[in-house]
């Protein structure tokens, strides 16, 4: 039997690398309201979701090599860009990586307050890592197939609340109530904010490419994989939003975490409203570890592939009979469970800057190649030839823009989050250095002996 991951279960993983379920939506619905939230969602996907899985599709079945995007940077740009390039996504990573367990702890505590009061919520989101160390041990299939029961488990409660939203706004529409709440703008819009964590909310079609060994057939699974979460990522964010706008609940009650109230309020008063709601939260908690638990195996490909180059040590390189690059997994770890802390807002500002960095040179490397390789078999191309080719990073390249001028009020650390992201981006060169520097020295040595 293969160990590698089919069709749905690199679905399910990229489903959860991606979103995760409609959790984190709320602050776009609390800044922008159910009308322009509605609008985002459905136009984010045409200028962001769609040319990135297009680049993904592509570049995934020309090279499917471990270590994804590191390796096709690698190949366009040289070994500088190629490292730069996996410096900024495990940058990112301690920063976007941090965001789940904060996210199960939020839910856990709606549940049970007592559970995560004082110091506790650090610990259950320790445990979230650790638990996920356990389970991309087993491996790839491991994750892969976990993913897809953990969609289905999540997804539920929604799948309910859609078919009470659109009972309780025809019940509405019937009675005189109209559907006022699409078009009611909010009363304080945040435009800037809710745009940022849209972003968020889309990001991440890359990661699955990282694990293409792992992978069965990955030259036709690739691009079919990418082009089906983008419509179920698309899906399962915007049916949910309408329900509860067709449902006449305010937007103003938006902010993380209130899925839970509107389930109960959609469920009515007594215990199916409470049932419904508890059912929401603990698919919150759902969310946040299956997003950690398919990221992580995402990036703890990318210490392997650099230390197959020779630019880390050659314990990185350590498998385990699954195939897991167990020493990258712990120490990838590790370095997450120090960012536990931080506040949300603050992390997806950090995270947008150093994500959007590289995956501007991912669609650097599709345009390059196609001109240095153009013999290159591509057994899927983004459409259009070269003008297709350049055109699809525009529009990702407009939005990250605009993310970093919506987040030039963030701080951190006493100085803005974008010199704080920028900062950590410029060591790459640095620490690039230093690692080529030990690997001709390792060399010399081995070649005097």
């Amino acid at each position: 039997m293969t160990r590698k991951m089919r069709l749905l279960p690199l679905v399910g993983a990229t489903y959860f690398m991606v979103a995760g379920g409609p959790y984190g939506l709320e602050d776009i619905i609390g800044g922008a309201g159910f009308g322009r939230a509605l609008l985002l969602l459905l136009l984010v996907p045409l200028v962001w979701s769609l040319p990135t899985s297009l680049m993904v599709g592509e570049l995934a079945s020309v090279i499917p090599l471990e270590g994804g995007f590191y390796a096709w940077v690698r190949r366009a740009l040289g070994g500088f860009w190629g490292f730069q390039e996996a410096w900024l996504s495990l940058s990112a990573s301690i920063f976007d990586m941090a965001i789940y367990p904060v996210t199960f702890v939020l839910y856990l505590t709606r549940v049970a307050p007592a559970l995560t009061a004082g110091g506790r919520g650090t610990w259950w989101a320790l445990a979230v890592v650790a638990g996920c160390v356990a389970w991309n041990l087993r491996g790839a299939k491991a994750v892969g197939g976990g993913s897809l029961w953990l969609f289905g488990v999540l997804l539920a409660p929604f799948a309910a609340m859609c078919g009470l939203g659109l009972w309780r706004g025809l019940w509405l529409h019937a009675a005189g109530g109209g559907w006022g709440a699409l078009v009611r703008p909010a009363a304080a819009p945040a435009m800037g904010a809710a745009v940022s964590v849209c972003l968020w909310n889309y990001m991440g079609w890359d990661n699955a490419s990282t694990v293409a060994q792992e992978v069965d057939d990955p030259q036709r699974t690739y691009p079919r994989a990418m082009l089906l979460s983008a419509a179920l990522v698309a899906a399962t964010y915007v049916l949910p939003l309408a329900a509860v706008a067709v449902a006449g609940i305010p937007a103003d009650r938006f902010s993380t975490g209130a899925w839970a109230d509107a389930a109960k309020t959609l469920g009515g008063a007594g215990t199916g409203g409470a049932l419904l709601g508890l059912l929401v939260v603990l698919g919150g908690t759902i969310s946040g570890i299956g997003m950690f638990n398919a990221l992580m195996m995402s990036y703890t490909r990318l210490p392997y592939a650099v230390a197959e180059e020779g630019l880390l040590p050659k314990l990185f390189t350590r498998r385990t009979a699954a195939g897991v690059p167990w020493a990258s997994v712990l120490f990838c770890a590790a370095a997450w469970g120090l960012a536990v802390q931080m506040t949300f807002e603050r992390l997806i500002s950090i995270d947008l800057v150093l994500y959007g960095a590289s995956l501007l040179l991912e669609f650097v490397a599709l345009v390059v190649l196609r001109v240095k390789e153009p013999e290159l078999i591509r057994p899927f191309r983004v459409p259009g030839g070269m003008a297709g080719a350049v055109l699809a990073g525009v529009g990702p390249a407009l939005l990250i823009g605009f993310a970093m001028w919506a987040a030039r009020t963030e701080r951190i650390a006493g100085m803005p989050a974008l010199e704080f992201a920028a900062g950590v981006g410029l060591c790459g060169p640095l620490v690039y250095a230093i690692a080529w520097g030990i690997r001709r020295r390792r060399n010399a040595a081995s070649s005097r002996e």
